[in-house]
């Protein structure tokens, strides 16, 4: 499958305020998610290595410490186990891609199906 389309994929409620949609190959994840305004994630870190790209609002991340306000056409990179959060200033539209594949993602995909 060359080609995805996240306009017509199912939309995943990854955590409160974070939903989207979510493609896989074999190395890796990409993701469309909107970000409500307001929306806090609290410090974490995952052995995926993480790029966000802004493509739309106002995202603060702090990534091991360093803070950046982010916006259309900036992105943060996030290397593997470094500690990061972000809060929303602005309903945010971003593409997020991990290396290896979120098998977590993976995995509330498959659930959301058999929900429905």
């Amino acid at each position: 499958m060359p080609f995805i389309n996240y306009n017509t994929k199912k939309i995943v409620q990854i955590w409160d305020g974070i939903s989207g949609t979510i493609a896989h190959s074999e190395q890796g994840t990409y993701c469309r998610f909107t970000i409500e305004n307001g929306t806090i994630l609290p410090e974490h870190s995952h052995v995926h290595e993480q790029w966000c790209h802004v493509l739309e609002g106002e995202l603060e991340f702090n990534i091991n410490g360093e803070k950046q306000l982010l916006t259309s056409g900036m992105s943060a990179f996030i290397p593997s186990w470094a500690p990061h959060s972000a809060k929303a200033f602005t309903e945010c539209k971003v593409m997020d891609c991990f290396t290896p594949v979120r098998e977590d993602f993976v995995e509330l995909e498959r659930k959301q199906v058999e929900l429905e």
